[in-house]
């Protein structure tokens, strides 16, 4: 089944052209079922990659989804055209004001991982978003920043800086075969990673209710379980495209700034080589899991989501 798109949204047509089934509105309403609503809370300065990328991965499964895309409502982004913003994206105000549900909602990361969370301009209404989830969201999956700044908000966990830059692909194990989220997951995987700060596992140890389900001895806990908030917090980028580590890469070494090679990514650690992507299968897996649990859970009549 396909993921429902606007038709005149860029990620329609770069998912059609890749085989991913989208649908336009207007085929959807003939079908007699309920779609899964997945909102994007996209805090990501590149837009509309941000969007190809979830849109990509949440499409791929067998269900009808309807996609969303929300935005904070004060904060202006630079890098995606006023236009396109105000056409596909809907503030947080004007959501939560509106008093619909949401069967899940992804919250991505953002560039401002130096910030104390306090410090962040849009902190306060964030910090209103994760107290609504938990009355007008079935799941939500928390990403990088996003998903640090859930599980500090939750559990007092804090993000440390670290002396230099995560980067590159970095082998993780899988701590729990039996998780419906791991489902189809071998005994461990490669996952992209690009940050500034690290979670230590020991806090997450400390927390109530937490559970870590995919680790890394090189990069820490990546993927932890938060049943009672019926959420999903994940440290790094399943979701980057092959050449996002490349760009951000490419990037910096032509504004000065210092960089590593990213580890394990190019063939030989060899920035002229084309990269390698290893972890798209399991990206594909662990973003099915979540929605085929997101299915299996919620409630068919969406005013008793939250309940």
């Amino acid at each position: 089944m396909p993921i429902k798109l606007p038709s005149d949204l860029p990620a329609f047509d770069v998912l059609s052209r890749e085989g991913v089934m989208v649908m336009s509105e207007r085929q959807a309403e003939r079908q007699n079922i309920r779609p899964l609503r997945i909102g994007l809370l996209n805090l990501m300065p590149k837009k509309i990659q941000t969007e190809n990328q979830f849109a990509r991965l949440i499409g791929a499964t067998a269900l009808q989804i309807e996609f969303s895309l929300i935005r904070m409502s004060e904060h202006q982004t630079k890098n995606t055209a006023a236009e396109h913003m105000a056409e596909f994206y809907r503030p947080f105000s004007e959501v939560k004001a509106s008093g619909e549900k949401f069967d899940g909602l992804i919250i991505t990361g953002a560039p401002i991982e130096h910030m104390p969370f306090e410090d962040v301009t849009y902190w306060d209404e964030l910090c209103e978003v994760f107290d609504w989830t938990q009355t007008n969201v079935h799941s939500t999956f928390g990403v990088c920043w996003g998903g640090m700044a859930m599980i500090n908000y939750f559990h007092g966990v804090k993000k440390h800086l670290l002396d230099a830059k995560l980067f590159g692909c970095f082998r993780h194990q899988n701590l729990d075969e039996s998780s419906h989220y791991l489902r189809g997951f071998s005994d461990d995987c490669v996952i992209p990673v690009s940050r500034w700060t690290e979670m230590k596992q020991s806090e997450i140890d400390a927390a109530s209710g937490l559970k870590t389900l995919l680790a890394s001895e090189d990069a820490g806990p990546c993927l932890v379980e938060d049943p009672k908030r019926r959420g999903l917090y994940i440290f790094n980028h399943f979701e980057y495209d092959s050449d996002t580590l490349k760009q951000e890469y490419d990037r910096d070494i032509a504004n000065g700034t210092p960089i590593n090679v990213p580890m394990n990514y190019y063939p030989n650690d060899d920035p002229s080589q084309k990269p390698q992507n290893r972890w798209r299968s399991h990206a594909h897996l662990l973003y099915g899991n979540w929605i085929t649990e997101v299915y299996e859970t919620t409630h068919y009549d969406m005013n008793d989501i939250g309940r």
